[in-house]
């Protein structure tokens, strides 16, 4: 099955990956992926879909999904390091998988979240993501027809 990364959260102060489920009144409910245990999250939480995020590089933003394509095409099946792994072995990774990334916005405690969302993903859904750019442009041809 693909992973739709609209549907995947982060909200702030809480630790892992969300899947949106349905809005509620007073926000939105969401199901942790490591657990499956639904919450809601309440409207004040600051919640940010992982598809809005993007990687500065030194020409242009790249979509986290594209990142966690070049991680996964240099990592293989392999899991990435550890969130917890040192500074070093985190650059030489995104060295491999984004080089040109922007050394002066682009901090380790970036590199630490990417990693752990990239583990999140592999283990509870998948890295086969949804194309929504092809979806549209498939339902523009057909209108069309």
């Amino acid at each position: 099955m693909k992973t739709d990364l609209s549907k995947i959260l982060t909200v702030s102060g809480q630790s892992g990956l969300f899947l949106y489920i349905s809005q509620a009144r007073n926000g939105a409910i969401v199901e942790a992926l490591a657990d499956k245990k639904r919450t809601c999250i309440g409207i004040t939480s600051k919640i940010t879909s992982l598809e809005d995020i993007s990687i500065y590089t030194d020409e242009e933003e790249v979509k986290l999904k594209q990142v966690f394509l070049n991680l996964k095409e240099v990592l293989g099946d392999a899991d990435a390091p550890s969130a917890k792994s040192d500074a070093a072995q985190l650059k030489a990774l995104f060295e491999k998988a984004l080089p040109n990334y922007d050394r002066d916005r682009f901090y380790v405690s970036h590199m630490k979240k990417v990693v752990e969302w990239y583990n999140a993903l592999k283990k509870y859904a998948s890295l086969d993501f949804e194309d929504h750019d092809s979806e549209s442009q498939e339902q523009e041809e057909a209108a069309q027809e």
